[in-house]
């Protein structure tokens, strides 16, 4: 990952990549024989394409000449953003309108259409997407595929492991993996699909069999426009052609209990499965049941009723499985295997993840949007019959406006708030915890602190809480660092919290 793919691609002539794009002018040796691409020039080597693509900090246009001297025989670059640089020896140079866009699509042919070899769900919406996919995954597995997953965890193929740069790959690397997964004999393959891939052409020209949408609140704005740029980039998956399986039938499974759900629904192309809690929809959940230890619920479907109990926990993973199920279900697999392997499938990483105590319950979840938080206090609360203590803070150089909007969440649906440090990034963290405390109501300051240091705050909270008390960690989830103006350490709320607990609970019992 990181820049560069060549290795399951035969070399190609260069024209042959540009082939499907429009508006394409190229000068030089059009056949010249491409080894492998690169959109990064530090990570060219001799025979490959370089794109020069423009990114938040740098443009690929101002290392041209680096890429040749490492060897690249041709280049991609923005009409108009080049002018007077000419092909390198013996080799080419296309000129065309979008080089992210046009990246995406010389990637797809270099790998030969990995996608189009694959059964690919794409998970989009604002939350759930994680676990979605996670459970996608299950759910092939369960049924006897091979299988691969891209999102924010981890990118898997088969048993191998790989760190995520992105939640959704840059489009090079993404057609490098699945190219992989087919190499390796997977079958099926579940994405996130975020709403950055989709407004920076990362998977233009993936084949996706089944989509589905989670939902959709406030996030991102510091990226899109507004809420209803943030809502036409998602619908993007359920509307092109680009992203339709040719031959192949489409499934779509949309969330009807959100509004954004029920207007790509409207929509959406291909057979959709909608799925909701409280509206009428094909897939239903009914009689539900929140446990500290799982969950339980049946849901109705056009054929019938099926049973779920899962590990998982909360009403918000009532919605991933019904998400999960309804593109499953869509796709072929019968409903009682997909109940089966959702029956088996562990607590997801960072997502409301149980951090291990005897006599308390402390958990670390991901969320940080305010609806994420929303949800996990809402879950908390059910799970407990005492207070609710949160430990939380907002990422530093993102949407600020978010911030006292969390603020006000939390003083409202937990007993006790300890306002700290997420990633600050290049922010004084004391400047976004006064904008966090901003949106607390004062008659409710009383029942918050502040402590930047999140190690500190996070032993306060576990010394704090009685045995019956449940103490959400909310923000970072599986994240293991955490990001300073200067500097990025390692952090793991789940091992800072561990660490705290057997502190208090081997002086509890010395």
């Amino acid at each position: 990952m990181g820049g560069r793919t060549s290795s399951l691609a035969r070399a190609k002539p260069f024209a042959s990549l540009l082939a499907s794009l429009p508006a394409v002018e190229i000068a030089g040796n059009r056949e010249v024989v491409v080894a492998g691409i690169a959109y990064d020039s530090r990570r060219v080597a001799r025979g490959d394409a370089f794109i020069c693509v423009r990114g938040e900090k740098a443009d690929g246009h101002d290392f041209i000449a680096e890429a040749v001297e490492r060897g690249a025989v041709a280049l991609v670059v923005e009409a108009g953003r080049a002018v007077g640089v000419k092909p390198p020896p013996g080799g080419a140079i296309a000129f065309v309108p979008d080089s992210r866009g046009a990246m995406a699509s010389i990637a797809r042919a270099f790998y030969d259409d990995p996608s189009s070899r694959l059964v690919l769900v794409g998970v989009t919406g604002t939350n759930g997407k994680t676990t979605t996919a996670l459970m996608l995954d299950a759910i092939f597995r369960g049924a006897g595929c091979q299988t691969g997953v891209i999102g924010t965890l981890e990118y898997r193929i088969g048993a191998r492991r790989m760190k995520p740069a992105h939640t959704t790959p840059e489009a090079v690397d993404l057609q490098g993996l699945l190219a992989e997964m087919v190499a390796q004999g997977a079958t099926h393959a579940a994405m996130e699909v975020s709403s950055h891939a989709l407004a920076l052409h990362r998977v233009d020209g993936c084949q996706f069999a089944a989509a589905v949408f989670t939902n959709l609140t406030p996030e991102h704005l510091d990226f899109h426009a507004d809420m209803d740029d943030y809502r036409e980039t998602k619908a993007r998956l359920f509307e092109e052609e680009q992203f339709m399986p040719q031959g192949r039938h489409r499934v779509n499974a949309i969330n009807l209990d959100d509004a954004a759900g029920r207007a790509i629904a409207a929509r959406a192309r291909g057979r959709t499965l909608t799925y909701a809690i409280e509206s009428a929809a094909d897939c239903r959940a009914e009689d539900i049941e929140l446990t500290a230890e799982g969950t339980r619920f049946d849901v109705s479907l056009p054929d019938g009723r099926q049973r779920i109990e899962m590990k998982l926990v909360g009403l918000f993973n009532v919605y991933n499985a019904l998400g999960a199920l309804a593109a499953s279900i869509g796709l072929g697999i019968e409903p009682a295997a997909a109940a089966a392997a959702l029956a088996q499938m562990a607590p997801v990483h960072g997502r409301f993840e149980r951090v291990p105590a005897r006599c308390r319950c402390v958990v670390v979840d991901y969320a940080h949007s305010p609806d994420g938080l929303a949800k996990a206090l809402e879950t908390a609360r059910q799970l407990t019959r005492r207070r609710v203590i949160v430990v939380f803070g907002c990422g530093g150089d993102r949407d600020p406006t978010k911030r006292p909007v969390m603020g006000e969440i939390a003083s409202r649906l937990a007993d006790r708030c300890i306002v700290t440090s997420d990633n600050p990034r290049s922010e004084r963290p004391e400047a976004i915890i006064e904008q966090i405390v901003g949106g607390i109501p004062p008659a409710d300051r009383h029942r918050c602190a502040i402590e930047p240091d999140r190690a500190k705050a996070i032993a306060a909270a576990i010394r704090e809480a009685d045995p019956e008390d449940l103490v959400l960690i909310a923000g970072k989830g599986h994240e293991d660092y955490q990001i300073f103006a200067d500097r990025t350490i390692h952090f793991d709320d789940c091992a800072v919290a561990e660490a705290a607990i057997r502190e208090i609970e081997s002086g509890a019992h010395a």
